[in-house]
Order: structure tokens, then C-alpha cells, then sequence
């Protein structure tokens, strides 16, 4: 049979016996140097203090208590004949619900590997993609915004198609067979504009200016101005005024959302209006065979908009009339070499690729699928009872190294103080809820004692102080120990 267990509101873990004298007090704490813990557990509501013995010396018969097998220390009880008892070494203890490094490891690891997959996939996947991402109106770029459809058209058609990233370098390759394709002519700086002005007065080919505005007009083409934004995607070439034969061949074009252009220039040819100014503009070079083309918008040469309407066909006309395509993206170093320029520094989001956005994306609902596939693995909390009874004394060891490690000295002394409490007044013949009334006990335990006693003794015995030190502590314990013997033997 297992030890009656201890009140749940006060608990009384009781202290080792070797089950040889009769049953003891189970609310007294063994105290070192009394020699009275060979009989059975003691008090279980109190660890024994540190430093004390609580295995030497006789059992000390107790008053109301029997010895009828089921109390421990017993004949029938734990550490009582005829009971086993667990061996030296070998007792039991609590469970632990900490997870071990190994259980941590074994629970992660699915997850930190599936992490792990997802990485690496996506870093290879941006590695391999790499060549098809490049920015806007960028010939090599698959994105809806780039032109590698256009670049692909042109491939089949014999026209080549050559990217430069520097001004000098695409001034140098413009060339009577060449159409030189500046990208954003607004961003670039004053050296860029003067060698760009001077491939077009000299190279006697084509040269095309994406979207230019008010700081790349005046350089670039002095006869045209800007005439503000137009307001319709899609345009109709503006026949019969409009004399370009690709206009004419495209019909109606993507050539809005941009700018609108006007000139004075005799021979210049305008083509797909907006409110009475086009978004076309041709003008015609002071060399001979040559002429320079304002893009209002780039939208008809991107990816996404090649196959809408027309645009195809005008692209193709306009930047596959010579053999040799030169296509100038500025760099940084082009757009900030003029202190002066008016352009602005890439943010951060721009420098961004777009699949990176897919990425970011799919480790997110990863993540989540994750979450929620551990979530479903926890349950609620339940309460198990322990495999095993626990021996009173291993209960009074591991509480009162616990108390001991905490230097919780005051709550050891209260814990004492109220155990004798509750044991003295019964026998001194005071109410138990009275036990604790210093006015009530103290002046009873005072008239019981033989030889008399002081109350303020007993007062601060029993509604005193904490202890200083461990000395103290344990110096408390025997006197409270000696008060309860003379008051049980008086």
C-alpha cells in the first residue's frame, strides 16, 4: 500500500525512516543532532533544513498515531516489515517535461529541412534566371517590361541586336547602317548628351529617343518641345497627315501614355495625335539619309504590349530599318556623371528583380503550411498521475534542496513555526482554528509546560523572525523540537 497522501492545501512531505519503531508524528521535521528519523517519515510539510540528519538515533513512540500497517513505517506500510522498499540509489523522482536537445532535433528537423529545400531551390532558381531578368525596355529581359520578344523579331528578320552601357561606346557603334536606340535620354548626364547629339548630327543613321522630356529636348532635338502628357492609350496614325509609311502599314498603335511633341521644323512628320499634337515626331537629321524618331512612350515596345494592336508592327518598321540595332541602357555611372542632372538614384525596390517577389511569396505560404501543420500536431494539456509512489523521504530531500538553493530561509521558518503550531495546540487543548492566535496559544503551551515558561519566549519561539543564516534555521528547529517533547511528556 502507498503513504496516505498529504493535505493538497498544506503540503507534508515526510522525512526517511528505516521501519523499525512505531509509528512517528508525520508533521514534526527531523532535525539534526535530535536523532529521532530511524522510525518512519516525519514532517512532510517542512524539507529538513540544511545540514540536518534525519536517518540517526531511536524512533520516539508517538501519541496518535497507531501502527496498523497503513501509515508509513507500519508493519504493512513503506519501510514498515513485510513492505518492499526501494533500494539505495535507485529511488524514484518526478518526470520532467523539458524537451531534451535530442527531441528538440528530431521535432525540427522536418521543418529546418524542408526551410532548407525551399532556399536552395530559389537561389538556384534566381541563378538560372538571372540572364532573362535585366530592367525595363532591356532587350535581354523575358519580364512583361522588357523587350526580348521584340529583340527575338528582330533576331528573324537579319537585324542584329547589340546593347551598349555607355554613351561614347554607342556613339562610337552609330553608323549610316545603325539605328541607335536611346533608352532614357532624360537621365543622362551633360558628356553623355553632347555624345549622343554628336552621333546624330554625324552617323547619318537612325537614332531613337524613348519617352525624352524638357532636360534631354534642348540637347538632343532643339526643334521639338514637349507638349505635356497624352491621355489615350491607343492612337490611330493620324492619316493623311501623318506621311511615315510605318505608321501608315501599323495603323492604330499602343503610342499613348506619354508625351506629346511639337516642332517647326520643316519636313518633320508627326503621327498618332493626342488633343492636336503628336506622339510620333520625326525629324530629320542635318546628315544626309539620317533622322531622329521621339518616342512619347516606350509601351509598344515592351513584352507585354507587343502583340496589342499594331504595336508589333510599327516596332518592327521603325528599329529594323537598318541592318545594325544599337541599344544604349544607361548605367548609373552615365546618369550621375553630370552634377547637374536632374535624375534621381534607384530606390531600393527598383533594384530589386520582379522574381524575387514570386519568391518571397512562396517562402511565406511555405512558412504558413508549416505553421499550421505543427500546430495540429499539439494537443491540449492533460494531467497524468506519476507511474510510481514516491517515498516521503525523497519528497522532504528534493523540496528541502530546493528551499536551500533559493535561500528561502523565511518561508522554511514559516513552514516550521506552523507545523509545531498545529501539532501543540491539540495537545494543549486550544481550537485548531485558533492554532495560529498568539493571544490563544501561547499562555496555554506556557501553563502545560512543568517548568514554567516565559511567554515572550515562546512567542518569538513560535511568532518570530526569520532566521539570519542556516545555523538559525536549524537552531529553530531543535527548540521547536524540545518544546513539543516537554509539552507531550508534561
Amino acid at each position: 500500500m502507498t503513504p496516505t497522501p498529504p493535505d493538497p492545501t498544506r503540503p507534508t512531505p515526510p522525512y526517511p525512516g528505516n521501519g523499525t519503531g512505531p509509528a512517528q508524528d508525520t508533521t514534526t521535521p527531523a532535525l539534526s543532532g535530535t536523532g529521532n528519523g530511524t522510525g518512519h517519515p516525519r514532517n512532510t510539510a517542512m524539507p529538513a533544513p540544511s545540514g540536518t540528519t534525519t536517518d540517526a538515533g531511536p524512533a520516539r513512540p508517538g501519541t496518535d498515531h497507531g501502527t496498523d500497517g497503513t501509515h508509513p513505517g507500519g508493519p504493512g506500510g513503506p519501510g514498515g516489515p513485510g513492505h518492499p522498499t526501494t533500494p539505495p540509489g535507485q529511488g524514484t523522482g518526478t518526470t520532467s517535461t523539458a524537451l531534451t536537445r535530442a527531441q528538440l532535433w528530431t521535432r525540427a528537423r522536418g521543418f529546418l529541412l524542408a526551410v532548407a529545400v525551399l532556399l536552395t531551390a530559389a537561389v538556384a532558381l534566381a541563378g538560372l534566371q538571372a540572364g532573362d531578368h535585366h530592367g525595363r525596355l532591356d532587350p535581354r529581359s523575358a519580364d512583361p517590361d522588357g523587350s526580348r520578344a521584340l529583340a527575338q523579331l528582330l533576331k528573324e528578320r537579319g537585324v542584329t541586336t547589340r546593347v551598349v552601357t555607355n554613351a561614347q561606346e554607342a556613339a562610337a557603334a552609330a553608323g549610316p547602317g545603325t539605328t541607335l536606340l536611346v533608352a532614357d535620354p532624360d537621365l543622362l548626364g551633360e558628356p553623355q548628351r553632347r555624345a549622343i547629339r554628336s552621333a546624330i548630327d554625324l552617323s547619318g543613321g537612325r537614332t531613337v529617343l524613348v519617352a525624352p522630356g524638357s532636360p534631354a529636348l534642348p540637347e538632343l532635338a532643339p526643334a521639338a518641345h514637349a507638349k505635356g502628357f497624352a491621355h489615350q492609350r491607343d492612337l490611330d496614325p493620324g492619316t493623311p497627315a501623318c506621311t511615315l509609311p510605318a505608321a501608315g502599314t501599323a495603323g492604330r498603335a499602343g503610342t499613348g501614355d506619354g508625351l506629346r511633341y511639337t516642332t517647326d521644323l520643316p519636313g518633320a512628320t508627326g503621327c498618332y495625335p493626342s488633343g492636336g499634337h503628336p506622339t510620333l515626331l520625326v525629324l530629320p537629321s542635318t546628315t544626309k539619309g539620317g533622322d531622329t524618331v521621339l518616342l512619347g512612350s516606350e509601351t509598344f515596345l515592351l513584352n507585354k504590349r507587343l502583340a496589342d494592336e499594331g504595336n508589333a508592327s510599327l516596332a518592327l518598321q521603325l528599329l529594323g530599318s537598318r541592318p545594325e540595332l544599337v541599344w544604349y541602357l544607361p548605367t548609373p555611372a552615365d546618369m550621375s556623371a553630370d552634377p547637374g542632372t536632374d535624375a534621381q538614384d534607384p530606390s531600393l525596390l527598383d533594384l530589386v528583380p520582379a522574381g524575387w517577389t514570386w519568391a518571397l511569396l512562396q517562402l511565406f505560404v511555405a512558412a504558413a503550411l508549416a505553421a499550421l501543420w505543427r500546430a495540429r500536431r499539439l494537443g491540449p494539456l492533460v494531467t497524468e498521475d506519476l507511474p510510481v509512489a514516491i517515498r516521503a523521504s525523497e519528497a522532504t530531500e528534493g523540496h528541502a534542496r530546493l528551499y536551500r538553493r533559493a535561500d528561502a530561509r523565511d518561508r522554511a521558518a514559516t513552514v516550521l513555526r506552523a507545523a509545531a503550531r498545529e501539532r501543540l495546540a491539540p495537545l494543549v487543548g486550544v481550537p485548531a482554528p485558533q492554532a495560529h492566535d498568539p493571544a490563544a496559544l501561547v499562555p496555554a503551551v506556557s501553563a502545560r509546560l512543568t517548568a514554567g515558561g516565559r511567554p515572550s519566549d515562546l512567542a518569538a519561539l513560535l511568532f518570530g523572525t526569520t532566521p539570519a543564516d542556516d545555523a538559525a534555521l536549524v537552531a529553530l528547529a531543535d527548540h521547536l523540537d524540545a518544546l513539543e517533547r516537554e509539552v507531550r511528556s508534561s
